[in-house]
């Protein structure tokens, strides 16, 4: 049975004043405003993020692990994303952000930039193999793979079957302590530390809903004060504490950094849910054929730019490249990239998630889109999103589907009230 879909974006609706500045920039048209509240169609909704942006009343919210969660567990795994490193000056290395993640109360660290390694040297592999489906997509983020879902159906066999960097941390941390320490499995507890939304969401409801190795999802905003503290009174790390990643793995923090790293064929990276909205659509209608690998990310300069990071992507973009050159200067921090990634090919088949079914019965469900095309038709065009809808066509869908009215729509009203008091002149 397939499990209830989660969701980490949520309305506040003690916040929300029914502005419709969401509905405008969601890119599935996953948000009304209906009694003057806006409502979040689950079916649609990607996680991306977008809404938590651009909402002026702080009303959309993601949904993470509470901190305190780590308590729960004896021995403790953090997963620090790459665009963490990102979210601090240059006073502040990647060494010192380790060591604090120690302090702050971590038993071990495993990079997931160490993961992004693994995942590049499986991607090089995966382009050479004469059968795939090109253009190749990356599968890295879990928003975009979400709207190939439910918006690009046809795009599902050309995304890149390898597990997501951090789910293959998670797998190798756990089984690293276990050989090293002897400790078990179920008294680990694992936490990635994310700029990201949609990945509470991967963790809770997996591709194909297979058990994430991933315990728990903490925001980096509830991180970043702590780690700055500790910081702060630990002073300069004059010795590397841990084994780190190379550049190759924290550049992923960046858009571009994936398709860097891969190194096989044409590659493009975009960024953006819009942009990579612009792009799929080229790429169903064969305008890519010449791309062998896209590298999508759904926040604006990546991850970096993710609705949980702290600090202003552009300059998150400068710190991380600062961080790199002194990696690439340093070369016994370089650390060689795994053959082995063949065990983190995905075991199970993403499906294409219908977001509008109309009806059961496939003779009433064309009926429906019918008087949806008709109800459109008699629409004014306009897509002002005064009726709470994002686009004419979207009212015209809820207004068949009963979640409308056609007097939602103020220039629909106006003609109502228009013609009721014509109706009462020739009365008088």
């Amino acid at each position: 049975m397939e499990q209830e879909y989660f969701h980490s974006v949520t309305l506040d609706k003690g916040r929300c004043k029914g502005c419709t500045n969401c509905i405008k920039h969601c890119p599935t048209e996953a948000i009304r405003v209906r009694s003057g509240k806006a409502v979040i169609i689950k079916e649609r909704c990607i996680d991306c993020g977008v809404c938590i942006r651009v909402c002026p009343y702080h009303a959309k919210q993601a949904v993470t692990d509470p901190v305190d969660m780590i308590k729960n567990y004896s021995y403790r795994i953090a997963l620090p994303a790459p665009s963490l490193y990102g979210q601090f000056g240059p006073g502040y290395s990647r060494e010192r952000i380790v060591l604090a993640l120690k302090h702050y109360g971590f038993d071990y660290v495993f990079e997931v930039a160490r993961a992004a390694e693994i995942v590049s040297n499986a991607s090089e592999k995966y382009m050479k193999n004469g059968v795939v489906k090109k253009p190749v997509i990356s599968s890295a983020c879990p928003a975009v793979v979400r709207f190939i879902q439910i918006r690009f159906p046809n795009l599902i066999d050309n995304l890149l079957k390898i597990e997501a960097p951090m789910e293959v941390a998670a797998a190798i941390a756990r089984k690293e302590v276990h050989e090293k320490y002897g400790i078990p499995d179920d008294k680990m507890g694992v936490f990635f530390i994310s700029p990201c939304a949609a990945k509470v969401t991967s963790v809770k409801v997996p591709l194909g809903n297979q058990k994430s190795k991933v315990d728990g999802v903490l925001s980096m905003k509830d991180i970043f004060l702590p780690l700055l503290d500790i910081m702060k009174k630990q002073g300069e790390v004059t010795k590397e504490p841990f084994s780190l990643s190379s550049a190759i793995g924290v550049a992923w923090a960046a858009s571009g950094g994936e398709s860097d790293a891969v190194r096989e064929g044409r590659r493009i990276a975009v960024h953006g849910i819009h942009n990579v909205n612009d792009i799929l659509e080229q790429a169903v209608q064969g305008g890519l054929d010449n791309i062998d690998f896209i590298e999508a990310l759904a926040c604006p300069e990546g991850c970096l730019g993710g609705p949980l990071a702290v600090e202003n992507p552009f300059i998150a973009k400068v710190n991380l490249k600062y961080e790199i050159e002194k990696i690439r200067q340093n070369q016994a921090h370089r650390v060689p990239r795994t053959e082995n990634a063949d065990e983190f090919v995905w075991k199970s088949k993403v499906e294409y998630k219908p977001i509008m079914k109309l009806d059961d019965d496939m003779m009433k469900a064309l009926e429906k889109m019918q008087k949806i095309d008709e109800i459109t038709e008699g629409l004014y065009g306009l897509d002002c999103g005064a009726c709470g809808a994002p686009s004419c066509r979207a009212l015209a869908e809820d207004i068949v589907m009963g979640s409308a009215k056609e007097t939602d729509c103020i220039f629909k009203l106006r003609e109502k009230v228009s013609s009721i008091a014509t109706q009462l002149q020739q009365i008088e």
